[in-house]
């Protein structure tokens, strides 16, 4: 009897136990989800603070009138830009119109004290008397000349360019030891500037006996270390898998370079070729230091100083008023001869320097 007394008093203290385990239980349940509803309250008493603040922005921003402003500032900044690029090229044209009008005015007109920006009378022949001029005697003529202009322009051209490819295509694609301390040489040279040079050239071509010859103003210049570097900037940019692919259908590397290479490249190229020309064309020191008047280029011609010493000019333009005085309006015209090729030949052929000079500074 005493044993089944015991056993009921454990059997009821398990459950009082259990009870108040379950009661505990859900006190924390409770205290959970009381804790999740208060976060929830807050995170939405929070989303309605922000909600009301956005609203009260929305209602204060003007949407036209901010659109209105940025109309205005865009139409000022415009403006302002194309103002400035506007007195930018003005400025830059100015000298180039004022040789133009110098050329067609008489010199009276070009020597007086208040200057005119339009000529009251066009001289058409200045241009007739400067070619007149300088083509008497047969010594160092307008046409003998322009032939020493065109045959040096060609062949320095020609013969520096093939230089650059061969050059630029080593450098890019070969390797071979020292390439890159060679490269760093070449690049130091442009730190030097060219008119240290003049000396010891002139003393090399003396000592060769080279003065009055095409080859003087051929030979010295036919390297260029920038065209050079332009030229292989660009060689790098072309994938090496084309020179695999080429490999593998037979080509050698002169193949490689003539057949691919120079086609992708023609651009640069182009650009190299018109950039050298017209280096050729307004070459003055360095013709008028080793070559007398009937080997010197165009622009030593330009110089000349335009005077009629036996009157007969002077006196069928202007009287005979000047003598033997040099004729600016006559070199005026002489300028715009000269440049007038090169002008056209800018017109014609810029987006091939620009575009070549452009990409050859490029990756990709």
């Amino acid at each position: 009897m005493y044993n089944e007394n015991d056993n009921l008093y454990e059997n009821l203290n398990e459950k009082v136990d259990q009870e108040s385990m379950a009661s505990e239980k859900i006190d924390e349940s409770t205290n959970v989800i009381s804790a999740k509803d208060s976060t929830l309250d807050q995170t939405v008493s929070a989303v309605s603070t922000d909600s009301a603040i956005f609203d009260r922005d929305t209602k204060d921003f003007n949407v036209e009138k901010e659109r209105k402003k940025q109309l205005v500032g865009n139409i000022f900044k415009n403006i302002f830009l194309y103002t400035f690029l506007t007195i930018c090229a003005v400025l830059a044209f100015l000298p180039f119109y004022w040789m133009v009008i110098s050329s067609f005015k008489t010199e009276a007109e070009f020597r007086q004290s208040v200057p005119t920006f339009f000529p009251h009378t066009f001289m058409w022949k200045n241009y007739e008397a400067v070619l007149t001029q300088t083509s008497a005697g047969n010594s160092g003529g307008f046409v003998q000349i322009l032939i020493n202009t065109l045959v040096v322009g060609i062949m320095s051209t020609s013969i520096g360019v093939v230089i650059t490819i061969i050059t630029a295509y080593a450098l890019a694609r070969m390797n071979f030891k020292g390439k890159n301390i060679l490269f760093m040489l070449m690049l130091a040279t442009m730190m030097i500037p060219g008119e240290m040079y003049t000396i010891t050239n002139y003393l090399t071509v003396a000592s060769f006996k080279w003065k009055d010859t095409f080859t003087v103003m051929i030979l010295p210049f036919l390297v260029s270390i920038y065209y050079i570097y332009l030229l292989r900037n660009n060689f790098m940019q072309i994938p090496d898998s084309l020179y695999k692919a080429a490999k593998v259908d037979g080509l050698s590397d002169m193949g490689y370079l003539v057949k691919v290479m120079v086609p992708l490249t023609a651009p640069t190229l182009v650009s190299i070729t018109l950039l050298k020309f017209i280096g050729t064309w307004n070459s003055y020191i360095w013709p008028r230091l080793v070559n007398t008047k009937d080997w010197q280029l165009v622009t030593n011609w330009v110089t000349r100083g335009f005077t009629d010493r036996i009157g007969t000019l002077s006196g069928a333009l202007y009287g005979g008023r000047y003598g033997t005085e040099s004729l600016t309006t006559l070199k005026m015209a002489a300028v715009c001869m000269v440049s007038l090729p090169l002008f056209i030949l800018f017109i014609c052929c810029r987006k091939y320097i620009m575009h070549g000079v452009s990409k050859s500074g490029t990756k990709g």
